[in-house]
């Protein structure tokens, strides 16, 4: 069974750091592109970030541009998302997500272009 799991979220003063875990099991990460997304009460799946599986692309919304970090560890199985400077804003639930690429280099940050999820994990942001 293929299954993504993740891990990391909390709540964290304005200002703090988080790191997301996105840990695979059933196939190997390798293989496949990876997104992280995020959903506020209220709101749609936002596109947080992507990494693609062949060139190690990434992609990134331009509200988290310079305060999130994209990375993928192959032997461990896992990507993180390391979230740096967080806002009240970026309070939300994120997931991860995975599908086989297209094309060498292929990272999106398209809800719709991913067929395998997470469960999510809660990130709260407030003092």
């Amino acid at each position: 069974q293929l299954q993504l799991v993740e891990s990391g979220g909390g709540l964290v003063q304005p200002g703090g750091s988080l790191r997301l875990s996105c840990a695979a099991s059933g196939f190997t990460l390798d293989y496949y592109v990876i997104g992280w997304f995020r959903q506020a009460p209220g709101k749609e799946h936002e596109g947080v970030s992507c990494v693609s599986s062949s060139t190690g692309s990434t992609d990134y919304v331009d509200s988290v541009k310079g305060r999130f970090t994209i990375s993928r560890d192959n032997a461990k199985n896992t990507v993180y998302l390391q979230m740096n400077s967080l806002k009240a804003e970026d309070t939300a639930v994120y997931y991860c997500a995975g599908r086989r690429p297209n094309v060498p280099g292929d990272c999106v940050l398209t809800p719709g272009a991913y067929d395998l999820w997470g469960q999510g994990t809660q990130v709260t942001v407030s003092s």
